[in-house]
């Protein structure tokens, strides 16, 4: 199969390209590189790369693809507070001009990197499920709604948008994040020798790892039409529903000599929600989510410890999505926009 991977040099793209590359696929990226050189290696996949904007529509030969896998975005929450504008711009009205070329090049089927997210505070402590309302909070969650219900729209039968909402994702890439819960756990803890939580610790977050991502990814794009038409999967494991400070707990037993710190107002996170992935089970019941958060911790204090990261570098621009993009605007290297100026461009 012939696969477009958008996002393909972010975090969960540096994985989700090369799992999809080592399962056979032919893979050709596309990215913005808006955060090149901020690796935690070097990985050079040597893959055919188009260093596009996804919202500037055209992309060269596309009509000879059969799927695009669409996680190009603005990545989270506090990027989405930059600018509430651009968020909606890139996540969810790029997402679908991106959606109708394909469709109109005759490319049959559209997997769409969405969001658990989007369900907010549930109000409740039952698990819900994709038929479950959708109450955004933020921009980011917001435009992933946004997203599915206009891709949704653009279903027929010859082309078929598959939405992942995916869960909080953890774990370690070449593309490493550091503003994601459990990555950020382990970070403090190996930085400082204490687990920072923000929060009262009570909010539920469901998790999923970077790995576990692609290979439901790959799943996806080769199912049957009938099993993904249109259709949203949860995408994680119904054991993988953790309160924030038992995340705690499980860092500070896995990076020997830590304590866990409660360092913010201790007042409660109202993005707050348990998630059931039974959907994705039933439909998907060789896939295998094979990670949990205590392995996922031990994957991150080794690879961190193995990077010699510091607290420095914990705190700087590198790992850190919005801090970086806030450095390359005050070096003028995008401009109010979020585009590369020709300059930086032409360097890059």
């Amino acid at each position: 199969m012939r696969v477009l991977v958008t996002g393909h040099h972010g975090y969960l793209g540096s994985i989700t390209t090369a799992f999809l590359r080592d399962a056979g696929h032919d893979v050709v990226g596309l990215d913005t590189f808006f955060y090149e050189g901020c690796d935690l290696w070097d990985d050079d996949q040597d893959l055919r790369t188009l260093r596009l904007d996804v919202r500037d529509g055209s992309v060269p030969g596309l009509a000879g693809f059969d799927a695009v896998v669409h996680l190009a975005a603005l990545s989270n929450d506090p990027l989405g507070a930059l600018s509430r504008n651009l968020t909606l711009s890139i996540n969810s009205d790029a997402s679908v001009a991106l959606a109708r070329a394909a469709r109109d090049a005759g490319v049959p089927r559209f997997v769409f990197a969405s969001s658990c997210s989007m369900y907010g505070a549930s109000g409740t402590e039952e698990s819900v499920t994709e038929e479950a309302p959708l109450a955004p909070l933020t921009a980011y969650a917001e435009s992933k709604v946004r997203a599915e219900e206009a891709l949704a729209e653009l279903a027929d039968d010859s082309f078929s948008p598959v939405f992942m909402r995916n869960a909080t994702a953890f774990g370690v890439s070449p593309r490493l994040r550091l503003d994601i819960v459990l990555n950020n756990l382990v970070g403090w803890a190996v930085t400082t020798g204490k687990v920072r939580i923000l929060s009262d610790g009570t909010p539920w977050r469901p998790l999923v790892h970077v790995q576990d991502i692609a290979r439901a990814t790959a799943a996806i794009l080769q199912a049957p039409r009938q099993t993904v038409h249109a259709q949203p999967f949860n995408v994680g494991s119904d054991r993988d529903n953790y309160q924030v400070r038992e995340l705690a707990e499980i860092v500070a037993e896995t990076v020997a000599g830590c304590e866990v710190q409660y360092a913010g107002s201790g007042d409660p996170d109202p993005r707050s929600y348990r998630v059931d992935f039974g959907k994705l089970a039933r439909a998907f019941p060789e896939l295998e989510i094979q990670w949990d958060a205590r392995a996922g911790a031990s994957e991150l204090r080794d690879a961190y410890l193995r990077a010699g990261l510091t607290l420095e570098e914990f705190e700087g621009s590198r790992f850190i999505r919005l801090k970086h993009l806030n450095g390359l605007l005050d070096r003028q290297a995008l401009d109010t926009d979020l585009r590369w100026r020709p300059q930086a461009a032409a360097s890059g």
